[in-house]
């Protein structure tokens, strides 16, 4: 790996005697590793990522386009290393009805990791700036199923003006990539002094412009993907000075190899790929202590709609009782009803994409029901016809292809694979219409001849 000269200068002298593993490290393999969908998925027998409950090493890097479990949200490729951000939630967040922003969501393997350990009457708002990255993060948040989530397409000037609204924000803050070498050859190309420089300026921007979305003793938990002081302790020191806000322990094993902060003034965790299985990664958990006012919040309303809910829309939802249903032009939406409120705000201050569970869609006499509905973990597969499918028939419904179902009824019917919901066709007869969407379709023709079982 050819290092730029001035990263090997500064990086040096951050490391000293562990300069020469370091190294090592860089040019061996990067591990790849997963984290399951605790419900969608069991527990399997891989070495396990030892700071969160839900994550795996593989041994080897597979093809996970074609895998129909991945497109099912039963798992989520994620580095190790990033999978820490669990501690900071189960020391720190635990049970309640918690407002969580995850700020630089995309594409979305840290929202997905807060999905699954938030509380049950928790919301997690998911936003990403840039509108192409948006609807890949909308895609991994629908695919995962949880309906506590909302993902937004905002700039962070425009999310702090929901004043307090928040407990708990993830800024994983766009960084200089140092940590990625060893995965992106292009990030070593692109770095320079003057690069840090500009994105530690470009972090400070972003946390200036969030601050007041969170509330007076809210939590914030800062991270990067970078080595150098600069992007790290020295913001976090910028935090306390300049915003208010003080530097909060996490508990960590011995085992983990997780390196303390290169300050003594406050704790803070880094990852080193000769240290500990992963890639480079830093974060801090602060509790701001700066005194600011808070939106108010609207009176709790019941939700009206003028329109009918379809005869078997609620149906279609396990618990369904806990929903409020309603519809934005023809198309049907279940959100959690202790939530609503807070969706109602958030739709008055923010550009939203995705939300809840998107049931389907109205046309003429015809109920459509949607994707997001086949990968929620509260659909009620028992009011659907099913068909549980090979993998080579999954495989094709994932290209979107036209299916022919034998001996099964007219009408929508719910295609699994290993018994896990990847979407629904409209059976008509001879054959079946595909209602895969078509941005999520697998565009890839070099097939493998066998099939691709990760978990």
């Amino acid at each position: 790996m050819n290092l730029p000269v001035d990263f090997i200068t500064r990086t040096k002298s951050l490391l000293g005697d562990d300069w020469v593993a370091f190294v090592e490290a860089l040019n061996s393999e990067s591990p790849t590793s997963i984290r399951i969908n605790n419900h969608k998925a069991e527990k399997l027998f891989l070495d396990k990522v030892l700071w969160t409950e839900s994550g795996y090493y593989l041994p080897q890097r597979p093809s996970f386009t074609f895998d129909p479990l991945f497109h099912a949200g039963c798992y989520y490729v994620q580095e190790a290393s990033s999978m820490f951000i669990e501690q900071a939630f189960r020391q720190y967040v635990v049970g309640g009805n918690v407002r969580i922003l995850d700020l630089c969501a995309a594409p979305g393997g840290k929202s997905t990791l807060i999905a699954d350990v938030m509380g049950e009457s928790s919301l997690l708002v998911s936003n990403e700036v840039i509108r192409t990255r948006a609807n890949i993060l909308a895609e991994n948040i629908t695919k995962w199923g949880n309906p506590n989530t909302v993902v937004t397409n905002n700039d962070p000037q425009q999310i702090g003006k929901l004043q307090g609204f928040f407990d708990f924000i993830l800024v994983d803050a766009p960084c200089s990539g140092e940590g990625m070498f060893r995965k992106d050859e292009g990030a070593t190309s692109e770095w320079s002094i003057d690069n840090v420089k500009l994105c530690k300026e470009r972090q400070q921007r972003i946390l200036a412009d969030i601050w007041s979305a969170l509330k007076t003793e809210g939590l914030l938990l800062y991270s990067t993907c970078t080595y150098n002081v600069d992007e790290n302790e020295e913001n976090v020191q910028w935090i306390c000075e300049e915003l208010g806000a003080e530097v909060l322990p996490i508990d960590v094993k011995e085992g983990w190899g997780v390196s303390p902060s290169l300050r003594d003034s406050f704790p803070a965790y880094r990852f080193f790929p000769h240290k500990t299985k992963g890639e480079g990664f830093f974060c801090a958990l602060l509790r701001k202590t700066s005194d600011e006012g808070s939106l108010k919040r609207r009176k709790d309303k019941e939700k009206t709609s003028k329109s009918i809910i379809p005869f078997d829309c609620k149906d279609y939802v396990k618990d369904n009782e806990s929903f409020i249903f309603y519809s934005q032009k023809d198309r049907w939406f279940a959100f959690p009803s202790l939530l609503y409120n807070d969706l109602t705000l958030i739709k008055s201050h923010l550009n939203v994409i995705s939300e809840g569970i998107c049931l389907g869609e109205v046309k003429g006499k015809d109920f459509i029901p949607d994707q997001s509905l086949a990968l929620s973990t509260y659909i009620n597969a028992e009011n659907f016809t099913t068909y549980d499918v090979d993998w080579k028939a999954a495989i094709a419904y994932l290209r979107k292809e036209t299916l022919l179902l034998q001996d099964q009824p007219k009408g929508y019917i719910l295609i699994t694979y290993r018994n896990k919901p990847l979407g629904f066709v409209k059976n008509i007869g001879n054959r079946a219409n595909n209602l895969y969407p078509q941005e999520w379709r697998i565009r890839s023709a070099n097939i493998p001849e066998t099939e691709v079982n990760i978990i």
